[in-house]
């Protein structure tokens, strides 16, 4: 009877320790999985802000590269812009003073001629500014008399800071010699050739 009750004891004490080690086994391959399961949330959570970190990187770079880019284009647009302004002033300065006083005492006259012999009436106006009128009107008349008897006019024009026109009487026609057309004509192909020349100089910085 004691035999039995001591095996029966050893089978208890033998089941409780397997039953034990089972749920200890259990309970720890369960910590295994949910620490792998956690890593594993931890490696993708960390992949993720690194992936979102190099975007946000790559973003803010291109964005500083987009804005240093913007920047030059407007320093080079700004310098052109400046330096078209100061000769488009050089040029209207110097072809006012060109076509004014002496010049005038030539081109005038060659320009009436040649108007005449091209069109073969002498209906013409000329108009100066009222500062050139003055001062050439007894030259001019003199150097076209024979223009003036067959019709030419000279008259004034207060817009006309520089330079002529010359036309037909109504209007119909009529060549701009003033300055600021001239001026005009001369910064039109300014304006492309110095873009042009900023550039091709750009490229060499």
């Amino acid at each position: 009877m004691d035999v039995q009750l001591q095996e029966l004891v050893e089978k208890i004490r033998k089941d409780g320790v397997d039953a034990a080690d089972a749920q200890a086994s259990e309970i720890v391959n369960e910590a295994k999985a949910k620490a792998a399961s956690i890593l594993n949330e931890a490696r993708a959570e960390a992949e993720s802000i690194e992936k979102a970190a190099r975007a946000d990187a790559e973003r803010l770079e291109k964005a500083a590269i987009a804005s240093i880019k913007q920047s030059g284009r407007n320093i080079l647009i700004s310098f052109r812009d400046g330096i078209v302004s100061e000769l488009s002033a050089l040029v209207s300065s110097a072809t006012g003073t060109a076509m004014s006083g002496d010049s005038l005492r030539e081109l005038v006259p060659a320009a009436v001629k040649a108007w005449i012999a091209n069109s073969g009436s002498g209906d013409i106006a000329v108009l100066l500014s009222p500062s050139d009128l003055e001062k050439l009107e007894s030259t001019f008349k003199a150097s076209l008399k024979a223009e003036m008897d067959k019709g030419l006019v000279l008259g004034s024009d207060g817009s006309l800071a520089g330079g002529f026109r010359i036309g037909m009487k109504d209007g119909s026609a009529y060549y701009d010699f003033s300055a600021e057309a001239v001026a005009s004509l001369f910064s039109s192909y300014l304006n492309p050739r110095v873009a042009e020349i900023l550039k091709s100089a750009s490229k060499e910085l």
